[in-house]
């Protein structure tokens, strides 16, 4: 008698196929929900999830891009192809409209960023589209503060978020209940580590902005990193730029987001270098997160991803 086929998924198929779930359940329970994207790496594999998700269907929702507007500016020239092939509807919240309006005020001096003036470009972009389900694309593995989510991660009608007041997920079941004003941030990709990410790519052949591979461009040591010189990157007395081989590790504001030295210019070569990693990508490459010891805590408790 012939044994059965066994079916087996492998971890990345496991990874995905609970992505797929989250995606779906978010699509039947909830009335408006939107999808982060910012052309960065995690934001695109949640995309390219999603659209497996609903295949051949389009894609049930709305992107949204909460816009510095000190973008890379490879990484909005693949943001936009990306939204005109797959023919999305995509939101963009800007910074600057937020600037122009006196609702923030923009920092000055050499080291200003305007990384943590997304947090009202967000809330507003949600609350002004009605939105009630966010996607993001944080993963457990990049920032103890971000360890503590759960994969729904409940936000009062501040858009604050509360680790005490999470709520259990126990056998993959998600409480998104929530009162009008209130809403849900999700993400998919809670589980998977930065190894998976790249190892996805390699194997579903994704394409990405090409900064995240080997290239030279001019860089500026500072605080232990190497920032990009770009043209949002004011310099300190003593700085002297140079050219380097590096490729970026994770991408976000021009003036806070470091790159290292590689030679990778493929996926597979990525992957070899990250498993050889000992240091996560933000903890390598974001200056963002050295403001104080619970920087990212601080700023999620406030309304940031």
């Amino acid at each position: 008698m012939t044994a059965p086929p066994v079916y087996e998924l492998s971890h990345l198929g496991a990874l995905e196929a609970e992505a797929v779930h989250i995606f779906r359940e978010v699509a039947a329970t909830f009335e408006r929900p939107v999808l982060l994207f910012s052309g960065g790496k995690d934001s695109v594999v949640m995309l390219h999830v999603a659209a497996k998700a609903f295949w051949p269907a389009p894609l049930p929702f709305a992107v949204m891009h909460v816009d510095t507007g000190h973008n890379f500016d490879e990484v909005i020239e693949f943001r936009d192809r990306t939204v005109d092939r797959l023919d999305l509807r995509m939101v963009v919240s800007s910074v600057q409209d937020d600037i122009d309006a006196g609702r923030v005020s923009e920092e000055t001096g050499p080291r200003a960023s305007r990384n943590r003036l997304q947090t009202a470009a967000l809330l507003r972009g949600i609350r002004d589209n009605g939105f009630d389900a966010i996607f993001g694309g944080a993963r457990r593995d990049e920032e103890k503060a971000r360890a503590k989510e759960r994969v729904f991660s409940f936000r009062d009608e501040f858009g604050q978020w509360d680790p005490r007041a999470q709520r259990p997920e126990l056998w993959s079941l998600y409480n998104g209940r929530h009162r009008k004003g209130e809403h849900i941030r999700v993400f998919p990709l809670s589980n998977w580590t930065e190894l998976d990410i790249w190892q996805y790519i390699s194997e579903e052949k994704i394409e990405l902005p090409p900064l995240y591979y080997a290239h030279r461009r001019e860089v500026v040591p500072r605080d232990g990193m190497l920032l990009a010189h770009t043209r949002f990157l004011t310099l300190l007395p003593g700085d002297e730029p140079y050219e380097a081989l590096v490729r970026f590790r994770t991408v976000g504001d021009a003036t806070c987001t470091g790159c290292v030295e590689s030679s990778a210019t493929t996926a597979e070569a990525v992957v070899t270098e990250v498993a050889a990693s000992r240091l996560t990508e933000r903890g390598a490459t974001r200056a963002d997160d050295r403001i104080s010891e619970a920087g990212m805590e601080d700023r999620k408790k406030e309304g940031y991803f």
